[in-house]
């Protein structure tokens, strides 16, 4: 993908979208490019459904500050690189919307732990906590879903699925 990337995939059928977008005080050009998988790619009869490879390089300006990121997907999509692109959005949605969750009901941001195994398992619960309180059918938020556990056993028994006696 790299050596292709040095010549704007020239040499290959790939497929490219730009957008741009506004918001939060930056401007960011992102560019999409999908490409079918080789048919000689390494072990790809390990990779059931692979149709299709892509990046996406996001170009973001804020005031005087620039930056570029740079990322790669495998997909089980046919070729059409507005699809791909909506796809990507959403996946980042889901990931912003988590990551915005889990900062407000659980502080995460806050979270100072730097042991990694201790991180890791710590975000693993916090991943699982907030599934568990998503799950519940009641008229309170998600974050008050959480203090309302802490408070009253029988919430928290009915969160965890524990049937109260």
């Amino acid at each position: 993908m790299i050596e292709h990337m040095g010549n704007d995939f020239a040499d290959i059928p790939a497929r490219r979208f730009v957008e741009t977008t506004t918001g939060h005080g930056r401007v960011d050009e992102i560019t999409y490019i999908q490409m079918p998988v080789p048919k000689d790619l390494v072990h790809l009869e390990k990779w059931a459904g692979l149709r299709t490879i892509g990046v996406a390089i996001r170009q973001s300006e804020s005031g005087s500050k620039s930056s570029t990121e740079v990322r790669y997907f495998i997909a089980s999509i046919a070729m059409g690189v507005k699809k791909f692109a909506r796809y990507i959005r959403g996946h980042w949605t889901i990931e912003n919307t988590l990551h915005w969750c889990l900062d407000v009901t659980f502080r995460e941001d806050e979270n100072r732990v730097r042991e990694r195994t201790t991180a890791n398992n710590r975000a693993w619960l916090k991943r699982f906590g907030l599934s568990m309180l998503k799950q519940q059918k009641d008229k309170y938020s998600i974050a008050m879903r959480r203090r309302v556990a802490g408070w009253n056993l029988d919430y928290l028994a009915k969160v965890l699925g524990i049937p109260s006696s």
